[in-house]
């Protein structure tokens, strides 16, 4: 146990340059509260304490502003940098040196419908190791975000994130991926680091945009070589032009 705690303190320390000591992480940093909650109420409820794991874990979350389920599985070297607003599901399972920023939500789909069917089944998200969740990103579902895989600030993961996949949007989707990038990667925070990374949705925008002002400069450029922007009268739909009348006038007989 003592193990633990002490890499929990050293995995906030290398990640957090707010973080001025191993006293300060261990007195005041609520994510650090957080698992260690979790680490006894999950110990509790994998010996059928639920009751008092339950109790453990809505303690911990009143205190610290993070909800974890005790029936949540989660690896070694778990951050959880700010952390309010944090929930992790009942079958949630985190690897690894796993980052998560305040407001992410590991969540499953329409809880509230045929509950007691989905008792004991897999509903919440799997991540890997080395994951990094950015600050309000929803992953939901039954999924699976790869090893080495980022999540952009509030994304909404609906399918599953390749391996060393960068994903953004809602719904997510993949705006970068490289076989490059090793699990003692530096580490990036938020998710992305410094790179540009736009939403793949408005880069489609930008060029139909584009598309339809050339598509228009050419019209007018041919309305102008057919002097027929002017000239040229349309007539209504289902009506025939006016045809000059032959009838004599009759004015000018009288």
């Amino acid at each position: 146990m003592f193990k633990h705690i002490s890499e929990e303190i050293t995995c906030v320390m290398e990640r957090d340059p707010a973080a001025r000591s191993r006293f300060e992480v261990a007195l005041l940093y609520p994510g650090f509260h957080s698992i260690v909650s979790h680490r006894i109420a999950h110990w509790l409820w994998t010996r059928k304490w639920r009751i008092t794991a339950r109790f453990l874990s809505q303690f911990s979350r009143f205190i610290t502003g993070i909800e974890i389920h005790p029936g949540a599985r989660i690896g070694r070297k778990f951050f959880m940098d700010h952390g309010t607003g944090i929930v992790v599901g009942e079958t949630a399972e985190i690897g690894d040196n796993v980052t998560l920023y305040q407001g992410v939500t590991l969540g499953g789909v329409a809880p509230s419908i045929d509950s007691e069917s989905q008792r004991g089944v897999k509903r919440h998200p799997t991540l890997n190791d080395n994951v990094i969740i950015a600050s309000g990103a929803q992953i939901i579902g039954p999924i699976t975000v790869g090893n080495c895989a980022r999540v952009g600030a509030n994304s909404v993961v609906l399918k599953d994130v390749p391996d060393r996949t960068t994903v953004v949007g809602i719904p997510a989707r993949a705006v970068s991926s490289s076989k490059k990038v090793r699990e003692d990667a530096k580490f990036a925070a938020y998710g992305v680091g410094t790179s540009d990374l736009p939403d793949p949705v408005f880069k489609v925008m930008d060029g139909l945009l584009d598309k339809v002002q050339s598509l228009s400069m050419r019209v007018e450029e041919l309305e102008r070589e057919t002097g027929s922007s002017s000239e040229t009268t349309i007539p209504l739909k289902g009506k025939k032009p006016a045809e000059k009348s032959t009838a004599p006038d009759r004015k000018s007989e009288l």
